[in-house]
């Protein structure tokens, strides 16, 4: 197997040299799951530990989709000096520091001290992202890419089922009334030091391995240095990021709040039986991305985006105007169709960018921090109304990922090629 540069040189990589790299960046996706998803567990554990409202609560996803936002851009241009390799190490030191910073966060019992430990790690995650996405898209034939990215991104959702197994078994464990805050607040830091031995454990592995650096020969062959402004003139990536961003503050914002709202509608259920409604909604995400990935061998990627984004539409209005535990499940199923949109907007946005691809991947990583917009908005609107009347939040965002599926993805022409 081969990748080709600008010139047409060919750059021999076999399928024994993609094997490896391969699959330790696959665990990249699995890995960063338990950063992400662990939150849906902390909003409620430190809502209660620290007697919040729905809307400081969800400063959490502010303070860690933030930490996203803000390091994107600094990682794709650092990465355009030293890298993906350089750059994945990088991320996985961040993301380690930010994760052991939980134990002085615990003993200190400040809030914003955890906040500012999930910024830190944030910042990691960043790094990993602008980098893992599009080594992923472009490790193999071009048409192939979004089914490609969906297949490793299945393995970040079989994370995101993991995790909240993981945080009922090891975070909620002293919720009842009059636990001392302190003892709720100290059960987090068993799971965030094992969080940081892991990725140092997979910096020590990506350290001894060789990474196919596959977009090197653009700049050593003389060719124009990217530019962020004529990234942006690239129409579908303007609109891919903003589909993102829509993306991801629905995905953030309805799983940080599925538990408050089986509790809303179920009164006296336990955090420990709401968080089974998260579990369930994490595997109908991992079903999803893996029929995905097969269903996109015989529907267009932009096709079946725009079928999944009606899907979210529909589970969403069963959330606000259906009776009993049925909103509930209407939830549970978003998990279903939330599945594809991430990988899939991303392959989308970046396709046909060529040397702007890590500017591009950046951007629309750093639509990330549309999980700090969004589930603040829902909190707001909940602490005003109710936590159910904060669902009309997403369906907004359904929409516009609905038409990006149908016409923004489409790639037209690309000015700033001209101008390269």
């Amino acid at each position: 197997m081969t990748t080709t540069s600008k010139t047409g040189r060919s750059i021999p990589l076999t399928e024994r040299q993609y094997l490896l790299p391969l699959v330790l960046i696959t665990s990249l996706f699995f890995l960063w799951a338990f950063g992400v998803n662990l939150n849906d567990i902390l909003i409620p554990h430190f809502k209660k530990a620290f007697q919040l409202t729905d809307l400081q609560s969800s400063l959490i996803q502010a303070a860690f989709f933030g930490g996203y936002f803000l390091a994107a851009l600094p990682a794709g241009w650092l990465m355009e000096r030293i890298g993906y390799k350089k750059g994945i190490l990088t991320g996985l030191v961040i993301c380690a520091t930010g994760a052991l910073l939980f134990i002085p966060a615990a003993s200190s019992l400040l809030y914003v001290f955890f906040l500012f430990a999930l910024f830190v790690m944030a910042c990691g995650q960043s790094f990993l992202e602008v980098a893992a996405n599009p080594y992923v898209t472009i490790l193999g034939p071009p048409e192939s890419s979004e089914r490609r990215l969906n297949l490793a991104q299945s393995f970040n959702s079989v994370g995101a089922v993991v995790t909240p197994y993981i945080g009922a078994a090891f975070i909620l464990t002293n919720t009842a009334a009059g636990a001392a805050a302190a003892d709720e607040v100290k059960t987090v830091i068993g799971p965030y030091v094992v969080i940081a031995g892991v990725f140092l454990l997979v910096a020590v592995l990506i350290l001894l391995t060789r990474l196919p650096e596959t977009e090197r020969e653009v700049k050593e062959e003389g060719g124009a240095h990217p530019k962020l402004a004529d990234a942006w003139r690239h129409p579908h990536l303007a609109k891919g990021v903003i589909a993102q961003f829509a993306y991801v503050g629905a995905q953030v914002g309805v799983g940080s709040f599925i538990i408050r709202f089986a509790e809303y509608l179920t009164p006296g259920t336990s955090d420990k039986v709401a968080a089974d409604y998260l579990k369930y909604h994490w595997i109908g995400f991992m079903i999803g991305r893996f029929a995905g990935s097969f269903l996109m061998k015989y529907i267009q990627p932009s096709r079946l985006l725009s079928l999944f984004a009606g899907g979210a539409f529909l589970c969403a209005c069963l959330a606000l105007v259906a009776s009993g535990t049925l909103p509930i499940w209407g939830l549970v199923m978003i998990g279903f169709f939330h599945s594809i949109m991430f990988p899939t907007i991303f392959a989308l946005g970046i396709k046909g960018l060529g040397q702007y691809t890590k500017l591009g991947s950046s951007l629309l990583v750093m639509a990330i921090i549309g999980g700090a917009v969004f589930p603040a908005l829902m909190g707001y609107v909940s602490d005003l109304t109710s936590i159910r009347t904060a669902f009309a939040v997403p369906l907004f965002c359904y929409l516009y990922i609905w038409y990006f599926a149908a016409r923004g993805s489409h790639q037209g022409s690309h000015p700033a090629a001209e101008i390269a």
